[in-house]
């Protein structure tokens, strides 16, 4: 092996966990619907594909959340792959406080779900299932039906911050 040696260090702190999770870029989506007429959401960077027979993906959620429960409730749920350039309304879907949706354009279906306008994709989904994993839960989401855009960018997180694909 050429080059310099990295040693594996046992993981003693929170803090040294997130820093290594940086290190791998990741998409972020946003998981809506609506409860009555108010749109309710949440910003998850834990997205990926996992089965297409049956069309599955999976997202993470976070035990402490307090806007899951809310969106486990409901009939459908609208998964937005954000684009690049939506930072912002990634930063107000992962707040704590305040209007999530102020200043965003999204659509509602009649089945509920909710779809912020801009993403490079939508997707419409039900729970599957969901899987208890740590201090978060697996949730399987089954696509029941598909918008995509894939000439417009994703947004990426990397390291703590939002990035730009480059092409090569």
């Amino acid at each position: 092996m050429s080059g310099p040696q990295r040693g594996i260090e046992p993981v003693t702190a929170v803090e040294q966990l997130r820093r290594a999770f940086g290190c791998f870029p990741s998409g972020v989506t946003a998981v809506c619907a609506q409860s009555g007429d108010v749109p309710i959401g949440l910003a998850a960077s834990s997205f990926t594909s996992v089965s297409v027979d049956p069309p599955l993906v999976s997202v993470c959620m976070q035990h402490g959340s307090t806007t899951w429960p809310k969106l486990r409730e409901q009939p459908r749920l609208g998964l937005s792959v954000l684009a690049e350039g939506q930072d912002e309304v990634c930063a107000r879907l992962a707040s704590k406080t305040g209007d999530r949706f102020a200043g965003t354009d999204w659509i509602g279906s009649d089945d509920g779900a909710v779809f912020v306008h801009g993403a490079t994709l939508w997707l419409d989904c039900t729970i599957h299932a969901e899987v208890p994993s740590g201090d978060h839960d697996i949730v399987l989401l089954q696509i029941h039906g598909i918008s995509a855009d894939p000439d417009t960018s994703p947004l990426v997180f990397h390291g703590s911050r939002f990035r730009r694909l480059t092409a090569i």
